[in-house]
């Protein structure tokens, strides 16, 4: 029996999807929703990856919120909970081949921030955290995609990877409580999604265990490096331009 090349393909986006997210605390949407989505479309990658991230990130879960700082991360948090719902609608409603434009455009828009060398002063005032939050949420309920907003925000202000990693884990589990039930309402927990979920896990799980080994020897320097690959490559590769290479 020939094997379906669209679950080849998004069986390897999920391995190196976990690789990054366990290597750098986020990253795996980036890879995953795009990628996955040029397969079985948004509405079925966004949901898959909130499980599957969700019940597999738990080990890493405990560790973290002990480390993370979270004077930085609640503020955030509270204003992206309050956006999920606009994300969540408008990954219901708008079309998908738009969205998946949108999501690359917004992935090389951050990675044209970071690499520019862009620093804020490192105060973080509360109007502007909660606008990061929110922008954060929006794009975590349209597809899983909190993560670059408060990574620039964060990698802006000269933080090392250590502690911008801790407060990813610690914001986005607050984050996935207010997209997962928003997903719940909205019926977007399909058979479809399951049967994903079911299939992909593993790979991402194999991917967590190997990037969380990495980071350990990985430099402040090898984090940035690291995080700006993840963001060009997920961001041109998920472009619609690149169907043909899963037959679509």
């Amino acid at each position: 029996m020939a094997l379906d090349p669209a679950l080849v393909w998004a069986f390897l986006t999920a391995l190196i999807a976990g690789v990054t997210r366990g290597f750098s605390g986020f990253g795996g949407a980036l890879i995953f929703v795009p990628l996955v989505s040029a397969a079985y479309g948004p509405r079925v990658a966004a949901p898959s990856l909130l499980v599957i991230d969700t019940l597999l990130t738990l080990p890493f879960l405990v560790p973290a919120l002990r480390a993370c700082i979270w004077r930085q991360v609640a503020p955030l948090a509270a204003g992206a909970v309050v956006a999920v719902p606009a994300g969540v609608w408008v990954l219901a409603h708008m079309d998908p081949m738009v969205l998946r434009w949108a999501l690359a455009l917004l992935g090389l828009g951050l990675l044209a921030l970071l690499v520019s060398g862009w620093r804020h002063s490192g105060r973080h005032s509360l109007p502007t955290t909660l606008a990061v939050g929110a922008v954060a949420g929006f794009c975590g309920g349209a597809a899983q995609m909190s993560g670059p907003a408060v990574v620039a925000y964060w990698l802006g202000s000269g933080q090392s990877s250590v502690l911008v990693r801790a407060n990813l884990f610690g914001f986005f589990a607050l984050v996935t409580l207010a997209s997962g039930t928003a997903y719940a309402v909205s019926g977007m927990f399909t058979a479809e999604v399951g049967r994903l979920t079911l299939l992909l896990g593993p790979a991402y799980a194999i991917g967590l265990y190997a990037g969380a080994r990495a980071f350990r020897g990985a430099s402040d320097r090898h984090y940035r490096i690291a995080a700006y690959w993840v963001i060009a490559a997920a961001a041109l590769l998920s472009l619609p331009l690149f169907d043909a290479l899963i037959g679509r």
